[in-house]
């Protein structure tokens, strides 16, 4: 232990402040029996580009809070490299994310009991779902009215959302009051983690309250390894301004450090396949194969049109207009800053066979890309639009044993045949619905991909060239059971094979879910805190 510095003792010890991290601080701290520590490499989520929701692409942009990872060169995209941006501040994702709120299918969690995730269906998450949200005027046997998470439900006042709309219903779709209630199929609004016109980010809804408690408190460092007492973890390893120090757990360590992350740590603390730490020169703990595998994202494209009419965003994307919309945002949380502009969501079946949606619709009116770059000095909208599932799977290895260096990320995308079906069908839908009367009325034709892309050839080149990751990688460490080998956590999180250590963040998911991927962590934070602290599980619903 030489050179190390023991800065306390606590009951629990979490590593990572990000959505699932946040969630445990506080439920595990709110009895006040439990000491908790919380770790986090990240600093501060104070300021405008944050908290304001507009202005979400900057934060996802910036490396102060951003980890800046990308792929390694994709073999089935040309050898291009994909940003795979993950937060890097208190409340993690949640902080830097496109503040959508999408729980998934029940089907979604279905598939994760099928896989080993016992406790874990549809019928068993939905209470935890309830127990987290905060739906204003929902109906609570369908919707949480009383938990923590504000979610706000957009009034689609735009007149280009209400186009949409009108266009899906004119190409044979249905409308959906509550994608996250009983019916997901179809468009309607997207819930927004909105509250009173500012980001409503796990960090706000659940570590900040928590935070005033005696029996909690937050330390900053990078995690390097957990520290074991033959198979039990006992503490983590971590540097702070060059120096290493300790912070030691009396019950258990649990990793929340992101899909990425809990995947490298447990690896650089030898939890992982032995024949890959071994030549790192890493002492194995338990020999895990798979950590690190079932990497699993979602890809979008964006087909963009022009606007015949000046209606767009486009018009607040000077400097004059934005600097009056911050002011009138940081005045009083209100005007053009108060939305993140998706508000409109659709879910769809590319196949006709499929028995739950298989894809998914953001509608954004302005042609922007995530970085915030326009391909054209136009007024515009566009539709994101990508399958739900891929059996495709990549892998996060360690580059090396240097716990600086950033982990090795290849998703495999696009590496099943089905994935290039799917994204001809995605095309080729989109521009069926905005063909329809209400759309067409305020087109002035494609930008993107062009109306020159028309053989499945041309598509195919298009979606190499410009398909991007959607954000929501998943499934690392996933969950099954305890005699699978390829499954890192058992049905409670806990990591198999050692003692007093659970991983509870998106790398526990056994497939990835039917849309965005932050409300999933949040539930399964949840349910994770009652196994911790051995308390009752909320009773599934009937049906």
């Amino acid at each position: 232990m030489t050179g190390q510095s023991e800065i306390g003792t606590a009951d629990y010890v979490i590593v990572g402040a990000g959505s699932a991290g946040c969630v445990l601080a506080n439920r595990l701290s709110a009895s006040g029996a439990h000491d908790v520590a919380i770790l986090e490499f990240g600093g501060s989520d104070i300021g405008p580009f944050i908290q304001m929701p507009a202005a979400l692409s900057y934060p996802m942009n910036m490396k102060r809070y951003d980890w800046g990872y990308r792929s390694e060169p994709e073999p089935h995209l040309g050898g291009r490299q994909l940003a795979a941006p993950r937060g890097k501040v208190v409340g993690g994702s949640s902080s830097i994310n496109g503040l959508v709120y999408i729980r998934g299918n029940a089907k979604d969690f279905d598939a994760w009991e099928a896989k080993g995730a016992q406790g874990w269906s549809g019928r068993h998450v939905a209470p935890y779902f309830r127990r987290l949200e905060n739906v204003e005027g929902a109906d609570p046997d369908v919707r949480g009215t009383n938990g923590p998470m504000h979610v706000t439900v957009p009034k689609q006042e735009h007149p280009l959302d209400q186009a949409f709309m009108a266009a899906a219903q004119e190409a044979g779709f249905q409308k959906t009051d509550d994608c996250n209630g009983l019916h997901q199929d179809g468009f309607g609004p997207m819930d927004q983690t909105i509250w009173k016109g500012r980001r409503w980010s796990a960090a706000n809804a659940y570590l900040k309250p928590a935070l005033k408690r005696e029996n909690l408190n937050l330390h900053r460092g990078l995690a390097t390894r957990i520290l074991w007492q033959g198979k039990k973890a006992i503490g983590v390893e971590f540097i702070r301004n060059g120096k290493t120090r300790v912070v030691r757990a009396r019950k258990e360590v649990i990793l929340s450090s992101s899909v990425f992350n809990s995947a490298k740590l447990l690896m650089l603390s030898g939890v992982g396949a032995a024949d890959e730490l071994g030549p790192l020169g890493i002492e194995v703990a338990s020999d895990r194969p798979g950590v690190g595998k079932n990497l699993q994202d979602h890809l979008e494209i964006y087909l963009q049109m022009r606007c015949n009419k000046p209606i767009t965003l486009r018009r607040y994307m000077n400097p004059v207009s934005k600097g009056m919309a911050g002011l009138q945002w940081l005045l009083t949380q209100t005007g053009i800053g108060a939305s993140n502009h998706f508000e409109t969501a659709g879910f769809v079946r590319l196949d006709d066979q499929a028995d739950y949606p298989d894809a998914q619709y953001h509608f954004l009116p302005a042609a922007i890309r995530y970085d915030g770059t326009q391909p054209v000095r136009a007024h515009g909208f566009q539709a994101h639009i990508g399958p739900g599932r891929t059996t495709a799977r990549g892998q996060v290895r360690l580059s090396s044993a240097d716990p600086m260096a950033a982990p090795s990320i290849q998703f495999n995308y696009m590496s099943r045949e089905a994935d290039w079906k799917a994204f001809r069908a995605c095309v080729r839908l989109t521009r069926e619905i905005f063909s329809q009367p209400s759309l067409k009325a305020l087109s002035d034709g494609e930008i993107a991909p062009g109306m020159d892309c028309l053989s499945d050839a041309d598509i195919d080149a298009f979606v190499a060239r410009e398909v991007e990751s959607a954000y929501h990688p998943c499934g690392t460490c996933r969950m099954g059971r305890e005699d699978d080998p390829d499954a890192v956590v058992d049905s409670e999180c806990r990591v198999i094979g050692v003692e007093g250590l659970r991983v509870v963040d998106s790398s526990v998911f056994p497939n990835i879910t039917n849309g965005n991927i932050n409300a999933p962590t949040l539930m399964l934070a949840e349910k994770a805190a009652d196994h911790i602290l051995g308390n009752d599980i909320l009773p599934a619903d009937a049906t």
